[in-house]
């Protein structure tokens, strides 16, 4: 794994986040940076897990943050059997060329349990690339 992505597993739910810079879709001179991010979520555990809900903080480089809540992720709520994975992808706009993103899903269990599913900070920097997603 790269210097940028990032891959952590709560409660026996994986989460890895491959960011990488759009360049094509930036305006430097606007202080604009536009940053898209792939994010896998795996359920190794042994029941079914429904995605809820979704927790981002976003510092750009001067250590300004920006918070972010919502329901699921990109307008869904997948639940998740047992070994199976779901995979999206989404954007943020930074005005630096550099900074970090980090938070957590809440996910109900099919027993009723409700668990904070971390997600590790990653970073969004112009430098760099997501590289190979396998």
């Amino acid at each position: 794994m790269d210097m940028i992505s990032s891959e952590v597993v709560t409660e026996k739910v994986r989460v890895r986040a491959l960011p990488s810079y759009q360049s094509d879709h930036s305006s430097p001179e606007q202080n604009r940076y536009l940053f898209s991010y792939h994010i896998i979520i795996h359920n190794e555990s042994e029941i079914d897990v429904t995605l809820k809900s979704r927790y981002w903080k976003i510092i750009n480089a001067e250590g300004d943050e920006h918070e972010v809540r919502g329901c699921g992720v990109v307008g869904e709520t997948p639940t998740l059997k047992p070994g199976e994975f779901y995979e999206y992808d989404s954007f943020s706009i930074l005005d630096t060329p550099f900074g970090t993103m980090e938070g957590y899903y809440i996910f109900e269990r099919e027993d009723g349990d409700v668990i904070k599913v971390e997600v590790a900070r990653f970073y969004l920097a112009t430098n760099a690339d997501m590289g190979s997603l396998t």
